[in-house]
């Protein structure tokens, strides 16, 4: 065996996501049956939304101010400016998120690649 060890290998893959599956799998069939009583215009479902929202602005701050892995080797001005162009991009083209998504990956790649 590698130094890596056992999670560097195919089995070690194969191994994470069976467990990540076991783990997350029952939840989301949970979910799926409660949510199916929530009307969708109701204050409950508008909180639930709010939160999931929240938690998503959450992790892409974190991203932000502190990148783990390479994201951090990519400078500060870089990231913050692919997330405005993300921003912006989102805005520009009708809300559409994919196009937001894209515009902050291509500014990101640009950036990265021009060396900062």
């Amino acid at each position: 065996m590698s130094e890596a060890g056992i999670l560097a290998t195919t089995e070690g893959a194969i191994l994470i996501l069976l467990i990540a599956a076991f783990m997350h799998e029952p939840f989301r069939w949970l979910g799926l049956y409660v949510g199916r009583s929530i009307a969708a215009d109701s204050p409950l479902f508008d909180w639930v939304k709010a939160v999931a929202n929240a938690i998503v602005a959450s992790l892409v701050m974190r991203l932000l101010l502190f990148p783990a892995g390479d994201l951090a080797a990519v400078p500060d001005a870089v990231r913050i400016g692919a997330f405005a162009a993300g921003i912006l991009g989102y805005y520009l083209a009708g809300r559409v998120m994919s196009l937001g998504v894209l515009a902050a990956v291509v500014v990101l790649l640009a950036g990265t690649w021009a060396g900062g």
